[in-house]
C-alpha cells in the first residue's frame, strides 16, 4: 500500500478492489465474496457503484487496503500510506487500517517518518540511521490488546516510547 491509494477513476470501487484479483487470474467466485464481505465489513459496500472521486481520503485508503486484503499476501508494505491526508483524517484512517490489519491477522511493516504513527500503530520499531540505511535499534512496543492505535495516544506509555525514539533518532547531532 502506498502513499497514494492508485485507484483508477474510470473504475468503480468494486472494480478497483477486484484488480489485483483480476491480473493474477485469481477472481473466483469465493474470492469475489469475500471482497465483498470486507467491503461490508469495512463500511464501503453501499459505494462499491460509486467512482474514487466520490469517496473521502479514508474511504479511498480503506478501498486500497481491500484490494491489497483480497490477494491475501503473508506481508503487508505500507509505504507512508497515510501521507496524502490531513491530519484528522490521518489520525482516524491510521485507527481504521491498524483495526483492519488486526481484525485480519495480518503482518504489516509501516514505513513512517511520523514517530507519534509509528508508536500508535506499532509492536515494534526499527530507528534506521542516516544513508546507507542501517537499523540503529529495535524498540518493542507493548500496549493493552484491547486498545485501539487512536486510544494509545492517550496512555502515559505513548509519551515514554515516543521520546524514546526522538532520543534514538537524535543521538548523533
Amino acid at each position: 500500500m502506498l502513499q497514494h491509494d492508485h485507484l483508477f477513476e474510470w473504475r468503480t470501487i468494486e472494480k478497483n478492489v477486484l484488480l489485483g484479483l483480476e491480473i493474477q487470474k485469481k477472481l473466483t467466485p469465493a474470492a469475489r465474496e469475500k471482497v465483498y464481505d470486507m467491503l461490508k465489513t469495512y463500511g464501503l459496500y453501499k459505494f462499491k457503484n460509486a467512482r474514487p472521486s466520490q469517496l473521502s481520503g479514508g474511504m479511498r485508503q480503506r478501498a486500497a487496503l481491500i484490494r491489497t486484503l483480497a490477494l491475501e499476501p503473508e506481508l503487508l508494505l505500507l509505504d507512508e500510506p497515510f501521507s496524502a491526508l490531513d491530519y484528522q483524517t490521518r489520525l482516524t484512517v491510521g485507527d481504521d487500517i491498524g483495526s483492519i490489519i488486526k481484525k485480519e491477522q495480518k503482518t504489516a511493516i509501516l514505513v513512517t517518518h511520523d514517530l507519534s504513527e509509528a508508536v500508535s500503530l506499532g509492536s515494534r520499531i526499527l530507528v534506521l540511521s542516516k544513508r546507507p540505511a542501517t537499523i540503529k535499534s529495535v524498540i518493542d512496543i507493548s500496549f493493552p490488546e484491547n486498545i485501539s492505535p487512536l486510544e494509545r495516544r492517550n496512555l502515559p506509555e505513548f509519551k515514554d516510547y515516543f521520546n524514546k525514539i526522538w532520543k534514538e533518532l537524535n543521538q548523533d547531532e
